[in-house]
């Protein structure tokens, strides 16, 4: 057959493109930036009319939708991506004589109250009103590897303080990806009974407390304390996060994940669905443990310097007492206004610095950081030696630094992904 497949670059339409690909059919990869031979051009802001898609669908036999996004962005809202454009690719399909049609849509379309529900509900609507061959896949949520919410979850579930969301009692069934890939495969077959809507639900029904826990437990790391966030504090986290375009949480998908993301439908024709503690292998683990202490390591790593740097320049220009600090230079060969002026000249480098640490961090700065800290720790060594083995151990404190800093050298592109 041939298929076009609308979303391929993302995360669920890429892993639709393999699965067809393998199953023998000729794919066609529907993307904003066509950059395979054969890819198609769409893009759903603009593709909104019927007439736009004509062209695109000569010759096919089915097409997939797997176009979705979780929070709407300056350019693309739900209503265009989830609703307008499908429902003029799904009327186009019939009007072209398009055999087949999966529509990728969620858990909680059916009833769900939010704006992102509500837009998938309207394009499932309108393609069951069609003369077409269709299935409507309601999936949970999608674990893979390569999936952001399952980045997002393995990166809560491995540090050595879950914090979490209080959610109560309140149900999840995640759904691994192969098995969403395995049903629209199988949808796509003329073989298979078509008008049907399937929801996709794993086999294991969870807490979130509890779907952390597998996570963890799957990536090889020991049992951690969970930190639960208020539900009130969340409402606040998530009206901030609407406000901060590119934030994970927003009002909407907090009053998503208070309604859990659970079916009893969780079964597809001769296989069921995996259960959660199937879904990552030993050697997946490993990776997934690796990753996801490294999307948040460098972070931490970061905001501890940029908090010496700021608190340093802070003591050093307005809390130690100047007269204390002018006698240490002193000793060190510098008076009067030269003292001074390195006095608040150095205060005004650690906090850019501390400042830089944040908004531009870059291997050239752990590279400048370093060398200012062996520089002061080989001044302070040589003019004021008692440091050395002071019980505070001012100098050997700056040991662990140069070592953060080695790190974030070495680290300096990301590998998460």
């Amino acid at each position: 057959m041939k298929i076009l497949v609308c979303g391929a670059s993302g995360f669920i339409g890429s892993a639709v493109c393999c699965a067809l690909s393998a199953a023998g059919h000729e794919v066609l990869r529907g993307v904003r930036v066509p950059v395979l031979p054969g890819d198609v051009a769409i893009d759903y802001t603009v593709d909104l009319q019927p007439s736009a898609w004509m062209a695109r669908l000569r010759g096919l036999d089915a097409v997939v939708n797997a176009v979705g996004m979780i929070s709407e962005q300056a350019d693309a809202s739900f209503e265009a991506l989830h609703s307008a454009a499908p429902r003029a690719l799904f009327a186009a399909c019939a009007a072209a004589g398009v055999r087949r049609v999966v529509q990728i849509s969620a858990l909680g379309a059916g009833q769900g109250g939010t704006a992102y529900f509500a837009s998938k509900r309207a394009a499932d609507e309108a393609l069951m009103a069609l003369p077409l061959e269709w299935t409507i896949l309601r999936p949970s949520l999608v674990f893979g590897l390569q999936g952001k919410s399952a980045a997002l979850f393995c990166k809560m579930a491995s540090m050595p303080l879950m914090v979490a969301p209080a959610l109560g009692e309140v149900r999840f069934q995640p759904v691994h990806v192969d098995d969403l890939v395995r049903a629209v495969v199988a949808a796509v077959d003329p073989a298979t009974p078509a008008h049907r809507v399937a929801e996709l639900a794993g086999a294991s029904s969870l807490t979130f407390d509890g779907m952390l826990c597998a996570y963890r437990d799957a990536m090889g790391l020991p049992p951690a304390p969970m930190l639960h966030i208020p539900a009130q504090a969340m409402t606040w986290l998530a009206w901030l996060g609407g406000k901060i375009p590119g934030l994970p949480l927003t009002p909407e998908n907090w009053r998503m994940l208070r309604a859990g993301s659970a079916a009893a439908m969780g079964e597809l024709p001769k296989r069921p669905l995996r259960a959660i503690s199937d879904f990552i292998s030993p050697a997946e683990g490993e990776l997934l443990r690796l990753r996801a202490l490294a999307s948040w390591r460098g972070t931490l790593l970061r905001w501890t310097l940029a908090l010496v740097w700021l608190a340093t320049a802070i003591v050093s220009a307005f809390i130690y007492p100047r007269a204390d600090s002018l006698a240490l230079l002193a000793r060190v060969g510098l008076v009067g206004w030269p003292a001074t002026l390195a006095l608040y000249g150095a205060a005004a480098v650690d906090a850019a610095l501390g400042l830089a640490c944040l908004v531009r961090p870059r291997r050239a700065l752990w590279l400048a950081q370093g060398a200012l800290i062996f520089g002061y720790s080989a001044v302070i060594a040589l003019c004021l030696p008692e440091y050395l083995w002071h019980p505070f151990g001012p100098l050997l404190k700056n040991l662990p630094i140069l070592a953060i800093l080695f790190i974030l050298f070495a680290e300096e592109k990301a590998w998460t992904t």
